[in-house]
């Protein structure tokens, strides 16, 4: 009911474009230190265990091959996924409860204002675009992580890496990559701020939402993974 109302509101009038903005900043630029960090350090890691079984089969070349597909259908939606979950569910929990145990938001209700479309509305859709662009970037800075260790490391050729990492992107592997954030971005706002606006208990009510609401959006986002990877592959192929 949280998410059909929140979606509802993002096509009525008023539109809060200046809270959308304000949530934007907080998700995505408050984000890019831990996105850019995960990014690259999961690439060079990739690139480092990958190469050890590729140099088994003659075949080392094909590491940046092999990062760009892991990090783009898998790692990178995840990853970041779980992050701006660990990170952004919290901070809605805690903040949107901080209000209902403050009675900020029957305030807010007294003076005709709906804090479904004031507050809750704004967090989904600076969510969605903000996580999509999260994970994109990280997918690229995972790749320049894997870069870096392949030809400082390995002594691979830089040019052979990028040609093979950008040949395995087809459509298939590019529509999961670009579909999870989407669906992760909706999990981690709705989860966040419904626990937010259920805190009931005070203090310790508001920590307790928090607390679930890291640990529900995660474990949503492992789960919904899974049942996304099966359905896309069966629609875009292996």
């Amino acid at each position: 009911m949280l998410a059909g109302s929140a979606f509802r509101n993002l096509f009525a009038r008023p539109f809060y474009g200046g809270d959308v903005i304000l949530q934007m900043d907080s998700i995505g630029v408050g984000s890019l230190p831990i996105v850019i960090l995960t990014g690259f350090f999961t690439g060079a890691v990739m690139s480092l265990q990958l190469a050890s079984t590729l140099q088994q089969y003659g075949q080392i070349q094909r590491t940046g091959q092999l990062v760009a597909l892991s990090l783009v259908m898998e790692l990178g939606p995840v990853l970041i996924g779980l992050m701006v979950a660990g990170r952004n569910a919290a901070g809605m929990a805690s903040e949107l409860g901080s209000m209902v145990v403050t009675e900020q938001v029957d305030a807010m209700r007294a003076l005709g204002t709906d804090p479904m479309k004031k507050l809750v509305s704004p967090r989904l859709l600076a969510t969605i675009v903000m996580m999509f662009f999260l994970v994109i970037l990280a997918d690229f800075m995972g790749m320049v992580g894997g870069y870096v260790y392949a030809i400082s490391a390995l002594g691979l050729n830089g040019q052979q890496y990028w040609s093979l990492a950008l040949q395995s992107l087809d459509v298939g592997s590019l529509a999961q990559g670009l579909i999870k954030p989407i669906i992760f971005g909706i999990v981690v706002a709705v989860v966040g701020c419904y626990y937010g606006m259920t805190a009931r208990g005070g203090t310790r009510g508001v920590g307790r939402a928090t607390t679930t609401a890291v640990v529900s959006s995660s474990v949503l986002i492992i789960v919904l993974d899974f049942l996304l990877s099966r359905v896309l592959l069966s629609i875009f192929g292996a």
